[in-house]
């Protein structure tokens, strides 16, 4: 069929979620929890954003955005559904937690969390080719 004019920037934001994560992995190995925590949060926004986009061809913007066309593509689709628990939890742990509030206990789990957003992106990617 037709190249979708949309997948050219599908890519290129998944390239970022890598990146952001890539940064995340660099700081967290500094032993700076905190920034790493909200590295990985912002490479869970990403690759969210980037399978919004795949699926319904409009990119978020915001993270409230984001968060209701998530719910709204996991209502319609099963397979998006267990995403969407990933995507509430990085919320939860490494962006309110860990980066607003400080609260980045254990520090021996939060390395695994922030780690563990490779296989959030890499489910997102096969969620968007689907």
């Amino acid at each position: 069929g037709m190249p979708d004019p949309n997948s050219e920037r599908v890519a290129a934001v998944f390239a970022d979620a890598w990146a952001l994560y890539g940064d995340a992995i660099d700081v967290l190995e500094l032993g700076k929890l905190r920034l790493a925590a909200e590295g990985a949060w912002g490479a869970v926004k990403r690759a969210t954003d980037a399978l919004i986009l795949a699926r319904t061809g409009r990119e978020p913007t915001g993270t409230g955005q984001t968060s209701s066309r998530l719910r709204t593509l996991s209502s319609q689709n099963p397979d998006v559904a267990e995403l969407r628990d990933g995507f509430r939890e990085a919320i939860r742990d490494l962006h309110s937690k860990c980066f607003y509030l400080g609260i980045c206990d254990p520090p021996e789990l939060v390395g695994p969390v922030i780690r563990a957003t490779a296989d959030y992106i890499r489910d997102a990617a096969a969620l968007a080719e689907s």
